[in-house]
């Protein structure tokens, strides 16, 4: 249990919380006249006034509630407590303080775990002075403390929820900077025993044929430039122990292997054209998964599809992937909430300098665009 605790207790703040939104604004913009209007509509309302100030007065606590959301506590449950204290009336009673529930729940979402510890504390205490002091009846306590556990629950399942997906979409990135410098790592390796081959070869005949010597020394020089390249690329991408393999990778022409129809799926077209020559392996390789990924994607997810086609096309200064469907775009695979596929899609261009996007088409289907530097520069 101290551990626990311990836990709980350093749990720091989830991070980039949005800040004051147009929705907020709107929220506490709605919420004035509301308790306004409610104080006009209840004579029976006791201090409606003092109610009605207090009410309105709290509504910008709702501002700051994910940057602040332990003061902004502190600051709602303490004045609603000291009103009723000071004037010896019962606390106030008016429905538009609801807004009140979205304090705790902003504290257990967007707050770190000593704020929580503190603030719940607060809440506790600042629920059971009405009882003590003998300001409320019993069934009000009870649905005071039913409802506010209710609230930090949900505040804290909403907070989990998206540390979970943060961590995935963190692990999908981290796969996916694995294998492009494992890809990186065997093609330096297979550069590396290309220069080694020619350097045996070059010993071999040097008494003989002097020339030959020569040229391997130019080869050799030729791979050590191209092998420095890898590693300039390697070494900004995070990675893991892996096998070696000295086999080279995929090249951008085993995307027309990706050609035909699938038994029960849409049929692949690939159209391949411009200057693919000199294309680092790192460039050829990422192309090659990018459009592997996305006809996987196209296969699986768009319903009603007939046909995906795979464009690439290279110019003087990088390389263009597109790959469509003619799928339902509007059933399936909305944008606001990327999959995993497709982050690690995203994150595989980033590194080599390039960019990654996917979206609905205008009419129908799915279109996913690439475009990466020939240069194959990691960002």
């Amino acid at each position: 249990m101290p551990t626990f605790l311990r836990s709980v207790w350093d749990e720091p703040r989830p991070p980039d919380p949005p800040r004051r939104v147009w929705r907020d604004w709107v929220l506490v913009g709605v919420l004035a006249p509301v308790a306004v209007l409610e104080g006009v509509l209840r004579p029976d309302l006791p201090w409606r006034t003092l109610s009605v100030i207090v009410a309105v007065g709290l509504l910008p606590t709702l501002l700051w509630r994910r940057t602040r959301p332990l003061l902004m506590v502190v600051i709602c449950f303490a004045v609603t407590n000291l009103a009723p204290l000071l004037t010896g009336q019962p606390p106030s009673e008016m429905y538009t303080m609801a807004y009140q529930l979205i304090l705790p729940y902003s504290l257990f979402r967007w707050g770190s775990g000593r704020e929580a510890v503190v603030g719940l504390t607060v809440m506790l205490v600042s629920a059971s002075l009405p009882l003590v002091s003998g300001h409320t009846t019993g069934a009000d306590a009870i649905g005071a403390f039913t409802v506010l556990p209710t609230t930090v629950a949900l505040g804290g399942a909403f907070r989990y929820r998206a540390g979970a997906r943060m961590r995935e979409i963190e692990q999908a990135k981290l796969l996916e900077r694995e294998q492009l410098a494992r890809d990186l790592h065997d093609t330096v390796a297979h550069h590396v025993s290309a220069m080694a081959i020619r350097a045996q070869a070059g010993l071999a005949t040097a008494a003989s044929r002097p020339e030959a010597a020569t040229e391997a020394l130019h080869v050799i020089e030729a791979e050590a430039a191209r092998a420095l390249a890898e590693m300039h690329a390697m070494v900004r991408v995070l990675r893991r122990d892996h096998p070696i393999d000295l086999a080279p990778g995929r090249r951008i022409t085993d995307i027309e292997q990706l050609a035909g129809r699938d038994r029960s799926g849409p049929s692949v077209g690939v159209e391949i054209s411009g200057d693919l020559g000199d294309l680092p392996p790192s460039v050829e390789a990422a192309i090659y998964r990018l459009a592997q990924e996305s006809v996987t994607n196209a296969r699986r997810h768009a319903r009603h599809a007939t046909r995906v086609e795979v464009r690439v096309t290279a110019d003087d200064t990088s390389v263009h992937l597109r790959v469509s469907d003619d799928g339902d775009s509007g059933l399936v695979r909305p944008t606001a909430s990327p999959g995993y596929g497709l982050i690690g899609m995203i994150e595989r261009a980033h590194l080599l300098g390039g960019t990654c996007v996917a979206g609905p088409n205008p009419d129908r289907g799915w279109t996913v665009t690439a475009v990466l530097p020939r240069t194959g520069a990691a960002a």
